[in-house]
Order: C-alpha cells, then structure tokens, then sequence
C-alpha cells in the first residue's frame, strides 16, 4: 500500500492523521497562532508554525520559546524549526516535543540572506551530507513524525531536490513538502511542478506540493500533475482563510464555491485584528495587523486609500468603526 494510505477521509504523516490534504505553509511573520486557527476554522488539514530558530530554543530565548505555543484549536500541528547544527536541531527537537507538538519540520527552503548566510534554510540543500546528518539526529531524537521541506534546488545549476528527497526518507522522514523555486528565484517566476512529480516518482514517503496554488482549481492541477499526496498553501492564503474550505470542496465534490464577498473580507479584517489585539496587545496587534489588511482589502474599491489611512490608526476600536463605514458605503 503506497505511504501515503488514506485513512476514511484521513490522510496519515507517520503516525499523524490530517483531516485531509490541504496544508498551511509556514511563513516568517504571516503564520502566526491567530492566522493558524482562522486557517484551521476554514479546514486547513494540517498547520505549520513560523519557522523557529533551533539556536533560539537552545539558548532559551523567551521570545523563540513563545513561537512554540500551539493552541487546542489548531491540532494537528506541525512546529517548524532552522538550524545548522545536528546537535542543536535535535536539542532544539526535543524541547518541542515535550511542549506537545505534533510533528516536527526542518526547514531546508528558506531562501532570505539572513538565513541562508549562517548555512541555514536553502543552504542545506548545497550540502546534503549535512542535511542527512541534522535529519537523522532530529528523527533519532524524537518520537513524533519528523518532516522537511526543501526547495527545487539552489539555482539551476544544482537541481537536487530528487537527492535530498531520498536522504530524508532514508534517514527516516515521515513526508516532504517540496516548493517547486530554486533559492536563486525566491519568489519570482513560475513555480515548477514538474520537479514535484520527480520526487513523488523517487519516493514512498508523502510528498507535499507546494508554490503557485492561488485557487481550487491550482490546487486540484497541481495533484493531477504532480500525483503529489497533499498540497500546501502560502501567498495564496494571505488574506484569504477561505482558500481551505474552497479547495476541499472542489477536490470532494467538484462544486467551486464562490469567493469571499466584500462583506466578508472586511468582517474578516476585524476578527482578525480583534484576535491579534487579543493575543499581542494593541500596540504589537496594530501593527502586525497592517500587512494582513493589505491582503484582505486586495482589489476592493479604493482599497489604496483606505490601506493608507488605516495605517496611520493605532487604536482597535477607531480601525473597526472606519472599517465598517468603509463596509456601509460598498453596499
């Protein structure tokens, strides 16, 4: 029976089962605990956490420790971390399943310099030897699934994300996640799937498609193209929990719900800022919600301006009735 058996209406990560096969990327200063539940009210089968810093747990640094918390609301989740360091990671590992994860992920994908410069993210890919090694001490470790994810390669001259598929699942990975850019591309340029389609061919484990899913239909040609066993959403969840719910009901019924309305988005906004208030505090709330707004109010009327000027707010309760004065003069 092929790795990735479905369960009933499960899908299995070693020892795991995900309500179904539609997964939240990890991503630096987007996934955080509020945005993580909001995604798992609209279905999202598995959440991953913001990548954490292995050394930060290490050195017990309270503001790494505090990107560990998981809320009951989320699970399953998966905690991802960074490093260099075989012995750090598993450190690093152990900590995380003792605070209750569910799963582990290495993150061999993160492309930004500051990463990349001390070894870390996309550069494991240009030394798989290393990257072997911190996969087998952190699977040695621990007893919860461990998981990667990687990149196509590190530019077009060292495409080996096949490679580091086989290392993973030999030195016991229980699935990985593959985002179909090289780190010399970031995030520009068209993602490629066929590079997807080469590792689930190379491998028993389940592969986790990942890059240039924006819509239902994104998602459902990218696991007939690839044959991948689940996909894995980023950008085209910014701002937009609903992507979840919308491709699950696509790939169980073919039905394509419509997208969220103008109402909806904007109602959205304010949860999710009351819940970012909530858990940050108005001041650190405020501000992080910035970004999020600028991915709810995408494309709506004169959503410039009103980006703007809710930037120069810095109290909830002032955001929230502007919001819905701009709300009241749409309908």
């Amino acid at each position: 029976m092929n790795a990735s058996e479905r369960d009933g209406e499960y899908m299995n990560i070693g020892n795991i089962k995900t309500p179904n096969n539609i997964f939240l990327a990890p991503m630096a200063g987007v996934t955080d605990m509020t945005f993580r539940i909001l995604c798992k009210s609209f279905g999202c089968g598995l959440i991953y956490t913001e990548m954490i810093s292995a050394k930060g747990i290490f050195y017990k640094s309270e503001n790494t420790e505090a990107l560990t918390a998981i809320d009951p609301r989320e699970r399953p989740a998966a905690i991802q971390i960074f490093g260099s360091d075989p012995k750090i990671m598993a450190y690093a590992s152990a900590k995380i399943e003792e605070d209750g994860a569910d799963l582990i992920d290495i993150n061999m994908g993160c492309p930004t310099p500051k990463i990349v410069n001390n070894g870390d993210g996309s550069a494991l890919m240009k030394d798989p030897l290393l990257a072997g090694d911190i996969i087998k001490a952190v699977v040695n470790q621990v007893k919860i699934p461990v998981t990667v994810k990687i990149r196509r390669g590190w530019d077009e001259n060292t495409v080996n994300a096949v490679q580091i598929g086989r290392i993973a699942e030999q030195e016991g990975a229980a699935a990985i996640a593959v985002h179909g850019r090289t780190r010399e591309q970031f995030y520009t340029g068209k993602a490629d799937w066929n590079i997807i389609r080469e590792v689930k061919k190379a491998l028993t484990i389940p592969v986790i498609g990942n890059g240039d899913i924006y819509s239902p239909q994104d998602a459902k040609s990218m696991m007939e193209e690839t044959g991948c066993d689940a996909v894995m959403i980023g950008r085209g969840a910014q701002g937009n929990p609903w992507i979840f719910k919308r491709i699950e009901e696509y790939l169980s019924t073919g039905i394509l719900l419509e997208e969220p309305t103008a109402k909806e988005r904007i109602e959205m906004l304010i949860r999710h800022m009351n819940m970012l208030v909530q858990y940050k505090g108005e001041y650190i709330g405020i501000k992080e919600m910035r970004k999020h707004a600028s991915w709810y109010l995408k494309s709506l009327p004169g959503s410039c301006a009103i980006k703007n000027q809710i930037f120069t707010m810095t109290q909830k309760n002032e955001i929230e009735r502007f919001l819905n004065s701009y709300l009241d003069s749409l309908i």
